[in-house]
């Protein structure tokens, strides 16, 4: 399968891809569709069903990360900026092709911060909270500001833009950050590079305390059952912490370098990249394995511990950064900032007293 997309501000890219046979029923079981953000290819690609049949659209967003997801409204950081998107479900069934969709989410706003190396992005019980990876610290938006800080490891002295420990991953707890992933703790400019591979942690907030280590590159951590999942990425794992011992197991080698991690009930959606051998991702564990790594999403059965199927992209994209779930939502139509790049026609909403 593929598809295309151009305009006079983003080249066209032709994306080839397949996927799994029981993508599609497995959708349908939990009823919800999928985002994934590749911030190479600068896209947020949607993953829907519609009619038994899978459907996947691509939105132009300058070097998609993180995303926060809810059946109401989504955040999609960016490069500079942190975008808004609301739903409005009354206008579903008459948006793209009429009568296919569920949802109908359209950019409502956006939030300038500059480059701030925003990764994941979650909503919180009061506020979106922010991973800003460049200062090294969890923020969150005010309009007088380009970020307010809300937390940073105790290791990091002082507010820097200067990527000290590359602060990636958050998992809330009750709608509050509780847990962290750092690639080394280092009070230094870049310090985390030359261990990378060994000393990538998982912290514990607000006391920075570490809940377990020896990790290389993690990424993604998220709370499930009273277990902490998180993303060994470099070593190619997903892995489950026992948080009242501390002990970590590797559940699942993948095949591809995991990164963006989305669960439900028992099952997980794991976003896979190929390897760029860059001073980033050189001198990895996973590279033994670089000709056979693949770029898509896995989705895993958590109890069994194996893997169920597989999105795959073929061409056009090579990185994944996030994976999140729509809940409730089957195939919802999205309306990004780049609509008419998207190939979508411009959507205009007025109250309806104006009308």
């Amino acid at each position: 399968m593929q598809k295309n997309t151009a305009s006079e501000n983003f080249p066209e890219r032709e994306v080839r891809y397949q996927y799994s046979n029981n993508l599609v029923p497995l959708l349908m079981q939990l009823n919800a569709s999928l985002l994934l953000s590749t911030y190479q290819a600068g896209k947020l690609v949607v993953v829907g069903v519609h009619d038994q049949a899978l459907q996947i659209s691509f939105h132009n967003f300058e070097q998609a990360m993180g995303v926060a997801a809810s059946s109401k409204q989504i955040a999609v950081g960016g490069k500079d900026w942190i975008y808004f998107l609301k739903n409005a479900p009354e206008l579903a069934a008459s948006v793209g092709e009429p009568n296919t969709h569920d949802a109908c989410f359209l950019t409502r706003g956006a939030h300038y911060t500059s480059e701030i190396a925003v990764h994941e992005l979650a909503w919180g019980t009061e506020q979106l909270v922010v991973t800003n990876t460049r200062f090294s610290c969890l923020c969150s938006l005010d309009n007088n500001y380009s970020f307010v800080p809300q937390w940073r490891p105790d290791f990091v002295q002082e507010l820097a833009p200067e990527d000290r420990c590359h602060l990636n991953g958050v998992a809330l707890v009750n709608g509050y950050p509780k847990y962290a992933t750092v690639l080394d703790r280092t009070n230094t400019a870049g310090g985390w590079r030359p261990h990378k591979a060994t000393n990538g942690c998982v912290l514990e907030l607000p006391t920075s305390k570490v809940v377990t280590q020896g990790l290389a590159m993690p990424h993604s951590p998220r709370v499930r059952d009273d277990q902490l999942w998180v993303l060994n990425s470099g070593c190619g794992e997903l892995c489950r912490v026992d948080l009242s011992s501390g002990e970590r197991s590797t559940v699942l080698e993948l095949p591809g370098y995991p990164r963006g991690l989305a669960i439900a009930g028992q099952f997980a959606f794991v976003g896979l990249s190929k390897v760029r051998e860059t001073a980033t991702f050189g001198n990895l564990p996973i590279c033994d394995h670089f000709d056979d790594l693949k770029c898509g999403m896995a989705v895993v059965d958590l109890n069994a511990g194996k893997q169920l199927g597989l999105l795959e992209f073929q061409s056009g994209v090579d990185e994944i950064f996030d994976v999140q779930i729509l809940p409730g939502i089957r195939n919802p139509f999205f309306s990004g900032p780049y609509a008419i790049a998207d190939g979508n026609p411009p959507i205009w909403m007025v109250p309806s007293s104006a009308q």
